[in-house]
This record gives C-alpha cells, structure tokens and sequence, in this order.
C-alpha cells in the first residue's frame, strides 16, 4: 500500500512539473538583491533613493580625496595645506601638490566615480519620478525633483571645476540593455555650465523655503549654488541680483534666518550643527551600526598622537605662507593682501615656530599680532588646541616633512569624542560631525566680490566687515586655562581705504577669503577662477620649498595646464579617445 501511495504521488508530481513547463512564467523570477520598480516608485522608496543621493556626498565607496570637502583638490592644492604625514604615506596625494599630476592617478578616478556616482543617483529619482505610484501627491514629487536636481547639480559643479570639459548624462538618456555601450557613445565636447544653472535654477524655483529634516537642501540653498555659478562664470550682475535676495530674505531649511553664528569656531563644532550660518551640510553619525553612517572623508586629518582624538594621521597640515597670511598690523589689518608671495611671508612677519624642535626643548610662541582666526585654523606649538591641552610638535608626525602645524577646524573635542567619534572602524576619524559645504560667511563675501564687480564698493565693504567683526569678537577667542586670550588678537574691520578703488576692493575681498575660508576647499578654486592661479602658487612653491624643501620636490604650476586635472586615463581606455579628449598638457 505505502509503495503504491509513493508511486501515485511521483506520478502527480511529475504531471505537474510537466503542466508549469508549459507555460514560461517560472522563468519569471526577481533577481535576489534587486528591488522591482514598483517597490522604488512608492514614496518610501523614491526617498530612499534621494538619501543614497545625499550619502554620496562623502564619497563612500571610493577614497577620502574624493568627496566635496576638497580638502586635497581646493586646499592642498591652493596652498593652504600641505599633504603632511610621512612621504610614504599615502604618496598618491603628493603629486596633486606638486602640480606632477598623472592621468593614471586611482584617486583620480575615484575622483570622478564617486561624483558621477552621485549624478547616477540624483538620475534615478529623476527617471522613476513620472511613474510614480499614486500615493505620490505633485506637492512630493516636486520636492524630490527639486531635491534631485539639487544634488545632480553640485556633483556637476564639482566635476566641471576639477576637469572642465566632462560628459553630461542627465534621466532622459536611454541607458538601454547595454548601459556601458551607451555611456561610452556620449562626449565632452560641451560646457556643461548652462546645465548646472538650468538643475540649480528648477531646484531654487521648486523648492520649499524649510522642511521638517533639516538636512535637505532647501530653496535657498539652490539660490546659494546657482549664485555661486554665476560667480565662476563671471556673471557678476546675475550673481549680485541673486545675492541681494539671499542676504535679505534667506534662511535655513530649519527655518533660522541666515546669519553669523556669534563665534567662529561654533562653525566646525559638532555641538552647533545646521546653524543660521549652515546653508548646506552633510549629514553624519557615529555608531550606528557602520561607519559609512559617519563622516570619513576627513578621518586622516588628524594630530599623530595616541593621547588625542582620532590618533590619526598627520596629514593635511597647514602650510606656513597661510599661516604667515594671519599676521596683522597694529592696525589690525593684514600686514599685506597680496595674493602672491605677500610681505607676510618675510622677516618678523612669518609667524615664529617650533620648526626643528623636540617636545622637550624651550619655546615661547609668537608675540607679535594676529587675526584670532589663525588659532581655530592652526594648531601651533604652546596655543591650547580645542580641549586636549597645549598642542606640541609631539603630535607632529614627521614635522620635516609636512610642517610643525596641525589642522584644527572639524576636529571634534576631547570631551565629544565619546558621542561623535565613531568606533566601528580602525581609526575614531571616521566622525558624527556635518562638514559646512555652503556657509554664510562665503555667501558674504561672494556678495561682497560681485559688489565691487559691478556694484557698490561701500555695500562690498560692509559685507567684509561683518566677517571680519565676527572674527573680532573677543568672546570667540582661544583662551589658556587661566582664562587669558592665548596669543596678542588683534584685528580690526577695513577702512574705506581698503575700498578705494575697484582694484584695491578686488584685492580686499579676495584675501578676505583667503583667511576666513582656509582650509575649508575653496582656495584653489578661487585661485582659477580669478586667473590669477599660476602666479599665486608659483610664489607659494618658492616660498614653502624653502621650508620642506623635500615635500616640494620638482613642483611647479605650470599655466594653461594645471587649472584643471587631467581626465582619468581609465575613463578615457573605457569610452575611448575619439569620445573623451583629454585635457590640454597632459
């Protein structure tokens, strides 16, 4: 009986195999780790996809030099920084330095993937938006449009600032069943300068002022990034009507008023995150089950020392022409504004360090005046450095190599280092802080620069100055334990003739952000865009050869070449040479 039973049900077993083989829906099957359109269009999942949009800000996946925070491609490449750590130590950021860049550099190529990953990204809302489900209302979709096309425009931004002519793919093109053939068929022979204005312009018009996540870009936001295209282009009177609307009517996407915070070190303080002076920031946290949750763009940053935050590495340390650029007269003012080579950098002007020194040896720092910027830029030798103490060259990895200081801003304290450190990872670098991509002291003095472009000098005057009594507030300053400020602060607002003419007024400004922006990605960038790059960091290279005369080696900027990188050779073996043409010089 039980064999008969068995061989009954082989029976109906095989019958039914032999009825579903019939027909081809069992081929019909989700590939596993896929989602189906369906499950992306609902809101849950078009938000998802706008978030992986926004992660990729910091460049996760690919390398530390490859997010928006530029701090290789606007800092150490402007002369703001040197690489720091040891020469063997990640010595493929040394070429970018030196200006010996080759198109064959991996952080290149991360470079490019991680910023068209995050075009990729913005791209895929786009595409899936119009088939949304129905529970998707216009009101949402418009959000997530205007989100989206935010962001694919600041990858854009990025990628045109760092090599110029790049290929355009925005959600229309029909990637097709062979995405790689597609995207190799499409060429960068097209300034895609109009296209970022067009993303910026749709975000700034589509927007909503706030949002109940104050992370997400909001309408005025988009009006700070489409302003600042302007400025690159040098469409000053644009970028001025822009401006005037921000200054009066901006605010945050918490709903703040846009505004100085009172103390400049606040800035980079993980205590005071999305401030009336935060437009756009990433969005971090530590310890939440991985550290691609955290900031790791910033996590070599650093001082070298087993006692103090991250413990890790010692590079991007400031260089000594910007450190000597915070010297000031006993007027307050800058001693010189020049962008090349400037009397800060001569005689008792350079600012005196423990160059050459051990931990041990007798110092007393300088005494002469100083911006109060310099010391929450710069770690220097005997000034408290956050709330870890008295910085000393100990902290300093290879000082012959990079230089006695240590990068100061967006380093945590001491006392957070609990909360915001994350501890997933090999090093505590990988932090819960946000990192100010678009700040309202730059706005300022974008406004100020488009001003003396086109408009009034004495209204450009006025916006230099509120940064400038924003630094002077003796509230913010570095203090020893005893409560006294730790070096001799003394800076003062410009005087009208500081706004005498266009010319004087140009230079003004522009070594105004030089001080107030340091170390933050911009100064390179600025540098290009004034055309002023080759003889600028033609004189910083004499000067800080003179100094590390090892990390300089060969350097040399060399003009209608090193404004903008080299395309990845990579891309162009991929896409090939009668797609992509490389950049001139290289």
């Amino acid at each position: 009986m039980r064999k008969t039973l068995a061989k009954g049900a082989g029976t109906l077993l095989l019958l039914t195999v032999i009825s579903i083989a019939c027909k081809d829906t069992f081929l019909d099957v989700t590939p596993a780790g896929q989602l189906l359109n369906t499950a992306l269009t609902t809101n849950n999942g078009l938000q998802g996809l706008l978030i992986s949009t926004y992660a990729q800000l910091n460049g996760r996946g690919y390398s530390q030099t490859a997010s928006p925070t530029n701090w290789v491609y606007g800092s150490i490449m402007g002369g703001d920084a040197n690489k720091g750590s040891d020469p063997a130590d990640f010595n493929a950021i040394t070429p970018f330095e030196t200006y010996l860049i080759n198109a064959s550099s991996a952080e290149l190529n991360s470079r490019w993937q991680a910023l068209y990953e995050g075009v990729s990204r913005a791209n895929s809302v786009l595409r899936l938006l119009p088939s949304a489900d129905p529970t998707v209302t216009a009101a949402l979709k418009q959000q997530l449009s205007g989100e989206s096309r935010f962001l694919r425009g600041l990858y854009y931004f990025d990628l045109k600032r760092t090599f110029n002519m790049v290929p355009y793919i925005d959600e229309t093109v029909d990637y097709g069943s062979d995405f790689g053939a597609t995207i190799k068929a499409i060429p960068n022979n097209t300034d895609i300068w109009p296209k970022i204005e067009a993303d910026f312009k749709y975000a700034y018009d589509n927007l909503a002022e706030t949002n109940t996540q104050a992370g997400r870009a909001n309408k005025w936001a988009a009006a700070a990034y489409l302003a600042r295209t302007y400025m690159y282009q040098r469409k000053y009177a644009e970028a001025k009507a822009l401006y005037d609307l921000i200054i009066a009517n901006g605010k945050t996407t918490n709903g703040k008023k846009f505004g100085l915070v009172p103390q400049y070190a606040q800035v980079f303080n993980s205590a005071n995150e999305n401030s009336e002076e935060a437009i756009f920031s990433t969005q971090n946290v530590a310890n939440a089950g991985s550290s691609d949750a955290a900031s790791g763009d910033l996590n070599l940053n650093y001082p070298y020392s087993a006692g103090i935050g991250a413990t890790c590495c010692d590079f991007f340390k400031p260089s000594f022409d910007l450190a000597n650029s915070f010297r000031t007269n006993a007027n307050g003012l800058p001693v010189d504004n020049a962008l090349a080579n400037g009397a800060y950098n001569s005689g008792t002007n350079e600012i005196k360090t423990d160059m050459g020194l051990l931990p041990g040896d007798a110092f007393t720092p300088d005494a002469g005046n100083i911006d109060p910027r310099l010391d929450h830029t710069v770690g220097r030798r005997g000034i408290p450095y956050l709330d870890y103490g008295d910085f000393t060259s100990a902290w300093t990895r290879n000082q012959a190599f990079g230089g006695p200081y240590s990068t100061k801003k967006y380093v945590f304290y001491l006392a957070q280092q609990g909360k915001v450190a994350d501890v997933s990872n090999w090093t505590k670098g990988w932090s819960a802080t946000n990192i100010v991509l678009m700040r309202y002291s730059d706005v300022l003095l974008m406004a100020a620069e488009a001003e003396v472009e086109v408009g009034s000098l004495t209204t450009a005057m006025s916006y230099v100055n509120q940064v400038r009594n924003r630094a002077a507030n003796p509230a913010g300053f570095v203090l020893t334990t005893a409560g006294q400020p730790a070096a001799k602060y003394v800076i003062s607002p410009y005087p009208a003739s500081a706004f005498a003419s266009q010319a004087v007024a140009r230079q003004t400004v522009r070594f105004e952000r030089k001080l107030e922006l340091a170390e933050e990605g911009q100064r390179f960038f600025d540098l290009v865009r004034w055309g002023v790059a080759e003889p600028t960091l033609n004189a910083f290279l004499a000067y800080e050869k003179t100094k590390l005369s090892n990390a300089y080696s060969g350097a040399v900027f060399t003009a209608s070449k090193n404004e903008y990188l080299p395309l990845p050779q990579t891309q162009i073996d991929l896409q090939g040479s009668s797609v992509l043409k490389q950049n001139p010089g290289y």
